[in-house]
């Protein structure tokens, strides 16, 4: 009678976990809509595609905010790339260097790069490279700084170079 309670206890137990467990399992619609799972029935985007979209501009809008003149562009390729062309008004920071680049003290900034620190909330802080890739991890990197409204030119110099010439 013994051995038939334990087993019967042991089998209630296990029933529990797995009733627990199977609550945390089964996603509802929603929740695989928001933790960005694949689902022809979510209305909405996946929040780390969305963001991306968001902190990503197009050729026209640098246009746009280059002839305004209200706009940091910060080149994350290496010196040399650089140096081989540049979109006007950028300074190199080469992705290597964006991490510290962004921690130093206003006035090692400008004396190292030779333009002022950025503010933190300024939506005036775009990064490139060469094609969008470094620049989005150099984008990344910037925001986990507190810069969270710093964007990046997807396109990258290609793109720019391609368009310019046309």
């Amino acid at each position: 009678m013994k051995v038939k309670r334990t087993m019967f206890l042991r089998a209630a137990v296990v029933c529990v976990v797995l009733l627990g467990l199977g609550k945390t399992l089964v996603k509802t619609e929603e929740q695989f809509c928001s933790i960005g799972l694949t689902n022809p029935k979510c209305k909405q985007k996946p929040h780390s595609l969305y963001q991306e979209e968001v902190d990503s501009v197009s050729y026209e809008l640098l246009k746009q905010r280059l002839t305004a003149g209200n706009l940091q562009l910060f080149d994350v390729r290496e010196p040399d790339e650089f140096k081989e062309g540049v979109i006007p008004g950028a300074t190199n920071i080469p992705l290597s260097e964006v991490q510290q680049a962004f921690t130093l003290t206003p006035d090692q900034f400008t004396q190292l790069y030779g333009v002022p620190m950025p503010e933190k909330h300024s939506s005036d802080v775009m990064l490139y490279c060469q094609r969008g890739r470094r620049s989005l991890t150099a984008l990344h990197t910037v925001h986990t700084l507190g810069y969270s409204r710093a964007r990046h030119y997807v396109g990258g110099y290609s793109e720019w170079l391609e368009r310019e010439s046309q």
